[in-house]
């Protein structure tokens, strides 16, 4: 909550917009009280954060485990891991876009973060509920979230992600754009689904940098979903090229 609050000019200002007592949210910042969950919901809401953000320690949301650390993996896929440079896929928060493979006439667009913890490049991001919903499965914070680790390539970068015990697994590749702030990347995104007659596994995949610091993204996390072709932000709607078909 303290991360959140940052961009605020005053703990007394923020309380006023949520209607909560100065006294009393002082006492959430510090720890010595936890919200109500009418309170917390009120607090997410506000934000445009997921529950979960406030219950975990900071630690265990922003710096998971190696997941390449064996001896067997350590100077493959390992070494792409620890290889990515700032300057290659700076930490951070992204907004991303893609069609969807649920709905191909709708584009997903999303918010994921990137983080370094002991020398590797890490993502963490969450489902849309109305992808998960389309596709009959639970909306939960849990169940929606995914992780993945970020490799070097000599082109680009890879990303492997996957949702909780990998129940679903997507593969990225993404390589820098031309672009006037330099913050974009575009690529492709395939999903490990068996073939068959009119699925959609592969489609064009945009990145855009948004910066550091939570107040950065929450715009774009708050208008994440599924999205019309019209709805798209112009240059992520140039890069994907929804009219042309992927090769």
């Amino acid at each position: 909550m303290r991360k959140l609050a940052e961009s605020y000019a005053s703990v007394s200002d923020l309380s006023r917009q949520l209607s909560i007592n100065r006294t009393q949210f002082n006492r959430y910042l510090s720890g010595e009280s936890f919200p109500r969950p009418d309170i917390l919901a009120r607090i997410c809401n506000f934000f445009g954060v997921d529950a979960r953000i406030m219950l975990e320690p900071i630690d265990s949301l922003t710096c998971p485990p190696d997941p390449f650390s064996c001896a067997y993996l350590r100077n493959f896929v390992g070494a792409g891991n620890r290889q990515v440079s700032q300057d290659d896929f700076p930490s951070g928060f992204y907004r991303f876009s893609r069609r969807s493979f649920v709905d191909p006439d709708r584009f997903v667009v999303s918010v994921v973060m990137v983080g370094r913890e002991g020398g590797n490049t890490l993502l963490r991001g969450f489902e849309t509920r109305e992808a998960m919903r389309i596709q009959g499965l639970p909306t939960g914070a849990r169940a929606r979230e995914f992780r993945g680790a970020v490799m070097r390539q000599d082109e680009g970068i890879t990303i492997i992600a996957a949702r909780s015990n990998a129940m679903t697994v997507s593969f990225n590749h993404l390589s820098r754009a031309a672009s006037f702030e330099n913050n974009f990347w575009v690529g492709y995104v395939t999903r490990t689904v068996p073939e068959s007659a009119g699925a959609l596994r592969v489609t064009r995949l945009v990145y855009e940098y948004l910066g550091e610091k939570i107040s950065d993204a929450l715009p774009a996390a708050r208008s994440a979903g599924l999205k019309e072709l019209d709805q798209l932000q112009p240059f992520h709607k140039h890069l994907l090229r929804p009219h042309i078909p992927f090769s």
